[in-house]
């Protein structure tokens, strides 16, 4: 008898099997698979396993993602300790893409009803933006990276013992199932209304790990925790999202163009240079096309030379253009829920170009207007003569007296109006003003 329970302690700690006891976890993935979410998961994931957690409960709503943030998850489900069952709910919910691979992948795949899961046929894009067709040039490229995929999907499924016929299809038929269908071509372990009863078909199961251990659930009575996103993460998440990250960039860039033509005001500098490096830091976190980056520069160039070379709106236009392309290309993922939405682009960028075309002009104006302070800013001014000038004397301009000449070197008589040619020092040379057709200040 010792012998016997000697033995089961020690099948115990070697983790060749035993029965789970603990709380069971709740991980919800609801929106696309990004690596934000792929490290909360696998955080939450890893804590589970510290934690000697009886079950972790991966509820899914997701239209895909990234395929390294989805081999991340799918790492952490098979080689961590904990039981994982993939669930896709609720009814109405999807699991597609890189979400069929999740849910194939997990210990139990469960699915309730009204919802589907598949459609993981690979997808090309130029640039992230333009759809790539399959056709006799494209082929090899397409057949080589759907062969990669399938050698890593069936892998899994035939380990698993799952349907590996019907895996194969939703990539390359694009193959979509419901609950129902996907229970029926074992696809799937279970169709539960909801978490509890997903829990309660699940009590007193025993799970196969990858490795081929097994594990008893004891689900009765278990307490149910939901494991929430930091601050950090939510932070994270919320940047990366594209069309996020891009208004961001877009503020930021508008507040330091703000800020760099109209010094002084300092808050659209500060918020501006916040928004850029919030949008920085979201771009950090996603798959980038450096031809879009180069885009942006050239943008960005294009608006400061409209200023320099004032081109007439001709360089502030094509800056415009620049802007766009390079934001819409600046994503390098054929996914939709990666890319960047033309609504988004067409609704913030062109709206914010036109206002740096418009701030561009504002500052070839100023930059054009005659200066109103120093000596440059006393030409023009008119004022009246004091003294006679011949040629030196004194005049009344802008409320002050000032030693004049007559830039003419013809005598000026006393009381007579006359207007400043130029100013050199604290002396003025000055034009009787019915000579001068330059209007300017009044004495």
């Amino acid at each position: 008898m010792n012998t016997l329970r000697l033995l089961a302690m020690t099948l115990a700690l070697l983790g060749i099997g035993g029965a789970a006891r603990g709380e069971v976890v709740r991980i919800v993935l609801d929106g696309a698979v990004d690596p934000v979410r792929a490290e909360f998961i696998v955080a939450a994931m890893q804590e589970a396993d510290q934690q000697n957690a009886a079950l972790i409960v991966l509820e899914m709503d997701t239209p895909g993602g990234l395929g390294d943030s989805m081999k991340a998850i799918i790492r952490a489900i098979l080689n961590g300790r904990t039981p994982v069952a993939a669930f896709v709910t609720p009814s109405g919910a999807h699991a597609a893409s890189a979400g069929f691979f999740i849910l194939v992948a997990a210990d139990v795949a469960a699915m309730a009803p009204g919802t589907n899961s598949g459609a993981a046929h690979p997808v090309m894009a130029f640039g992230g933006v333009m759809p790539i067709p399959e056709d006799e040039k494209t082929k090899p490229i397409f057949e080589k990276i759907q062969n990669d995929i399938l050698a890593y999907l069936r892998g899994i499924v035939r380990q698993r013992g799952r349907n590996e016929e019907a895996a194969v299809a939703a990539v390359k038929q694009n193959a979509s199932y419901t609950a129902a269908e996907a229970l029926d071509a074992k696809l799937i372990d279970l169709v539960a209304k909801d978490e509890k009863e997903l829990l309660q078909l699940l009590d007193g199961r025993t799970v196969r790990k990858f490795n081929g251990r097994e594990v008893l659930l004891k689900l009765t009575g278990q307490a149910v925790r939901t494991v929430e996103m930091s601050l950090r993460q939510r932070v994270l998440a919320f940047v990366s999202d594209p069309n996020v990250a891009i208004i961001l960039a877009l503020v930021g860039i508008l507040g330091l163009f703000f800020e760099f033509s109209h010094p002084g005001f300092y808050a659209p500098g500060v918020v501006g240079g916040i928004c850029l490096l919030l949008a920085l830091l979201g771009f950090s976190l996603l798959p980038l096309n450096y031809v879009g980056v180069l885009l942006i520069i050239v943008a960005v160039g294009l608006f400061i030379a409209e200023i320099k070379v004032q081109g007439f709106g001709v360089l502030g236009i094509a800056g415009i253009v620049s802007l766009v392309l390079g934001f819409l290309m600046l994503v390098d993922s054929p996914d939709p829920n990666f890319g960047v939405a033309w609504s988004v682009v067409l609704g913030v960028a062109v709206p914010v170009g036109v206002l740096l075309l418009l701030l561009s002009r504002l500052v070839i104006r100023a930059m054009r207007r005659r200066s109103a302070t120093g000596q440059e800013g006393m030409a023009g001014v008119t004022g009246r003569s004091v003294t006679e000038l011949a040629p030196a004397g004194r005049v009344h301009v802008r409320g002050e007296y000032w030693n004049a000449v007559s830039a003419s070197g013809a005598a000026i008589p006393a009381d007579t109006p006359v207007v400043v040619a130029r100013a050199e020092g604290l002396v003025l040379y000055v034009e009787p003003r019915d000579k001068n057709s330059t209007q300017g200040g009044q004495s």
